[in-house]
């Protein structure tokens, strides 16, 4: 691929040739506001990758814009270098730099961002969730220890690859702090913010913040794995935050019924507005939703029992096959009444969400179905969350 055929955004410096002599660039996965990402492939090894491209350049950007976007990127570069090696944390693969552009060049995730993988599935079981959470403890349990707070959790800042192991990404807001309250920068997204992060910008003389807030988004995270929806929604922003700074939130029916106890219990101790007693990582991967049964010990054998046990759950698992073929029909009546109370339609009402309106729905005290019908449908170019981007003031 040419400079030519790299449409507006190719620098001529020779740190950009140095990019491009070593790599490929293909197809643009996603665009920001300052930067592209693209699909790029090692020329000598044919080994793939994913390249940001960040355009610090004053002709987009005022002086300022451009210098704090470089800093910003510099203490992106040094973060992702201190937490090199985890298998959970993005890697950064090679770094260029020109006085117009940046690349940093990041081992290439196949499998897209969790949010996407959960926009197909709606919810994911308690089993997937056990496996995603417990990376995402021990990622975030590494960067704090190295005092690293990431400040912007979310399912679309991780990654899949293609075993479906997730990798940390987008460190733009992360930043190393000195003590345990030292933050008082507002940034983050609106449905993620901890409530130490919102008092911040609201009085004088809240204190700072910490690596706690990245507990509370943990658990708004597990919250939407497990159910399919935030904690924390409304379609005025207003509500949400004051909710979320009253930890307003609830394991409601029919949502929650299927649920086990423990993560409940898990999910309950990291959204507490008072970060002094919110679990850390650590804790979580202490915590009994991660704790394997122990396995029975081995037990006589007794042929003629055997048997028949096997006898009766072949007769069973046959009843439940038939029956799962063959459910009981749903009334109309039942329907029109509270269409919601069955699974196979609830499902189906918030996959066909998913896909018109490109945000989260669900019913509840402050949410009901008619919500859908009072949004307009996503473009192309839309956010794929009504509940607002990464802000940084």
């Amino acid at each position: 691929m040419t400079y030519d055929t790299m449409d507006d955004d190719l620098p001529d410096q020779s740190q950009a040739e140095a990019f491009y002599a070593k790599y490929e660039p293909k197809e643009i996965l996603g665009k920001g506001v300052s930067s592209t990402v693209r699909r790029c492939v090692e020329k000598t090894t044919s080994i793939e990758y994913a390249v940001k491209i960040i355009d610090v350049s004053i002709e987009r950007n005022t002086v300022d814009q451009a210098n704090d976007l470089r800093l910003t990127t510099h203490r992106e570069i040094m973060i992702l270098r201190m937490c090199a090696g985890h298998e959970h944390i993005i890697g950064l693969h090679d770094v260029f730099e020109s006085t117009t552009f940046i690349f940093l060049v990041f081992e290439l995730c196949k499998k897209g961002e969790l949010f996407d993988y959960l926009t197909e599935v709606v919810t994911i079981s308690e089993k997937r969730t056990r496996m995603i959470m417990r990376e995402l403890f021990e990622a975030v349990a590494y960067i704090h220890e190295k005092r690293i707070v990431h400040r912007d959790l979310k399912p679309e800042n991780i990654l899949l690859d293609d075993d479906l192991n997730i990798k940390i990404s987008d460190f733009g807001f992360a930043i190393a702090c000195d003590g345990p309250q030292d933050l008082t920068e507002l940034c983050g997204t609106p449905g993620y913010l901890a409530p130490e992060v919102l008092a911040v910008s609201m009085y004088d003389d809240a204190p700072g913040y910490g690596q706690e807030v990245d507990m509370w988004a943990c658990g708004v995270i597990m919250y939407t794995l497990l159910v399919g929806c935030p904690p924390f929604w409304h379609r005025k922003q207003m509500y949400m935050l004051r909710a979320i700074m009253e930890g307003k939130y609830r394991f409601g029916s029919p949502e929650w019924d299927d649920i086990s106890e423990p993560p409940k219990d898990l999910i309950s101790k990291l959204l507490v507005v008072d970060p002094s007693k919110r679990l850390n990582a650590i804790e979580c991967l202490e915590h009994p939703f991660f704790k394997r049964e122990e396995k029975p010990q081995k037990k006589e054998f007794f042929p003629r029992r055997t048997f028949r046990a096997a006898i009766i759950v072949a007769m069973a698992t046959y009843r439940i096959q038939k029956s799962y073929h063959n459910p009981p029909p749903i009334s109309l009546e039942q329907m029109k009444k509270n269409p919601y109370s069955s699974k196979a339609f609830r499902k189906l009402i918030d996959g066909c969400a998913f896909r018109v309106y490109g945000h989260w729905v669900k019913k509840g005290e402050d949410q009901n179905r008619a919500a859908l019908f009072e949004m307009q449908p996503k473009t192309d170019l839309q956010s794929p969350i009504d509940n607002g981007p990464s802000f940084h003031i």
